[in-house]
């Protein structure tokens, strides 16, 4: 019988595109060609999804964009940030350029035989022992005032420890993630006691339903385990990207119809309930057209302010449209932003239909970090039922939670609270403090107000970066990769 053999493989072969186009990934950081920023350039073989990861990276690290020129033309994805710490400074210490490096390298993926190798090291390294991770909870659904306090009381009163939490409200829609151990043990909870926590909390958002006048939002009340988030990025990051994610499924970026009798006791027709709307007169979303390229214009220009790029990524990331250029400018907290995309199936946006879904979502996303009012951040001795008595004294003191980020570090509870009076009052801080020491006992409470003031017309960019680079979209196609 003929001997059959397998074709052969040179073990080099995998190396082979690197050593002859050079490497995959090229990271620099410069503080000298600008005096009051951070130059951060990246150049990579581009993947979907890549973009996202890279300002995720930014994101992780508390530094704000105050321009970027984004193109991933013919395979090749170029990036420049001018970037400043939470400050306003340059990024000039060594160990944290370094990290952003090494987050870069792990983000885009690179393809040595070496790094990888170490890359799976370090995973097996870091990996977390089984089960030693709280369950994470998400919960979606109709807000109401006060249901965050009545979601901290059910998590009380079935003997949950809230290890962190992360809540948003916007347009009447709560979204939160919380993760929980044992109260008396502090270990995970079981799967058969997480299924009867689930129903809990199930039959509290949904009491929202009867008390909803307009009742669309019957069937948006979802409580559900969810895995820790995957991939690369710091946990808060990853928190962040999914309650973007969970409010999109609940339609966040529709604004509440209710009737106006059921508001002021007539029996008028319907009225948008705009009360957590920050965006109508503050950002505008447009798209057009690049008819000779097949792109869509998306052109965002609202208030600047941290996560901004972040959090218009995400959601064209999620809404499954890949971003090919793009522009990003701020002056005088003023955010200019311009995406040239299309959907991941190749094609533009077509139709009015889709084009103002876009936009709705691109609005919302802006819309739902920002927070008017106050700001509580308040820090106590950790215990059973802390959150749950901290949340208690705000609804009984009539101000509505916002948006909410709870964190527990060993034996200390640090809380952060986006509150507003109910009746659209100024909130009395110094009685609010009273009442939580006389109710709670020794707790540091920390105010700050959050302002939303729009910039002046005249401090807006008067420019648009589209104009060059719909000009020079050739040269950026045939030129990303030279081989020589």
């Amino acid at each position: 019988m003929k001997k059959v053999s397998s074709p052969y493989f040179d073990p080099e072969f995998d190396s082979l595109t690197e050593r002859i186009f050079g490497p995959d990934c090229r990271v620099s950081i410069d503080n000298e060609s600008l005096r009051d920023c951070t130059v951060i350039k990246v150049d990579s073989v581009n993947k979907q999804g890549l973009l996202l990861e890279v300002v995720q990276v930014l994101t992780d690290m508390n530094l704000n964009i105050s321009k970027s020129y984004i193109s991933s033309d013919a395979g090749w994805f170029m990036d420049v940030f001018h970037a400043k710490d939470a400050h306003g400074n340059k990024v000039t210490d060594q160990r944290t350029i370094n990290y952003i490096q090494q987050l870069y390298m792990q983000a885009i993926g690179t393809t040595t035989r070496e790094t990888q190798k170490r890359k799976s090291i370090t995973s097996k390294m870091n990996e977390p022992e089984p089960h030693s991770e709280p369950k994470a909870i998400e919960m979606t659904g109709p807000d109401r005032p006060g249901l965050f306090s009545e979601i901290s009381a059910a998590l009380a009163e079935l003997q949950c420890n809230v290890v962190e939490a992360h809540a948003w409200s916007h347009n009447a829609r709560l979204a939160c993630v919380a993760y929980i151990s044992d109260q008396s043990t502090d270990v995970p909870i079981d799967d058969r006691r997480l299924a009867a926590i689930e129903d809990h909390l199930t039959t509290v958002l949904r009491a929202t339903t009867a008390q909803n006048p307009a009742g669309e939002f019957s069937k948006q009340q979802e409580v559900k385990t969810a895995g820790l988030p995957e991939g690369e990025g710091s946990m808060m990051t990853k928190v962040e990207r999914r309650l973007h994610q969970l409010m999109l499924s609940v339609r966040d970026f529709d604004r509440p119809v209710v009737k106006l009798g059921q508001l002021n006791g007539t029996t008028a027709g319907d009225q948008e309930l705009g009360m957590m709307r920050w965006g109508s007169n503050s950002s505008t979303v447009s798209i057009e057209s690049c008819k000779e390229k097949g792109y869509s214009i998306v052109t965002v220009q609202c208030k600047d302010r941290p996560r901004l790029m972040f959090d218009t990524v995400c959601t064209l990331t999620d809404m499954q449209y890949v971003v090919f250029h793009a522009s990003i400018d701020s002056h005088r907290g003023y955010a200019f932003q311009e995406y040239f995309i299309r959907h991941v199936d190749g094609c533009a946006l077509n139709t009015d239909g889709e084009k103002e879904r876009v936009i709705k979502c691109l609005e919302a996303a802006i819309e739902r970090r920002v927070c008017e009012g106050v700001r509580l951040e308040l820090c106590a001795k950790n215990r059973a039922g802390l959150l749950s008595d901290i949340t208690r004294v705000l609804r009984e003191n009539g101000l509505l939670v916002v948006r909410a980020d709870i964190a527990t570090h060993g034996a200390k509870a640090v809380n952060a609270f986006y509150v507003r009076d109910i009746s659209g009052n100024d909130v009395d801080m110094e009685f609010i403090d009273q009442s939580m020491k006389r109710q709670i006992g020794p707790i540091d409470l920390a105010v700050k107000k959050e302002k939303s003031m729009m910039p002046s017309l005249i401090d807006r960019p008067r420019f648009s970066i589209g104009d060059i680079l719909k000009s020079q979209l050739e040269r950026f196609s045939h030129s990303f990769v030279t081989i020589k």
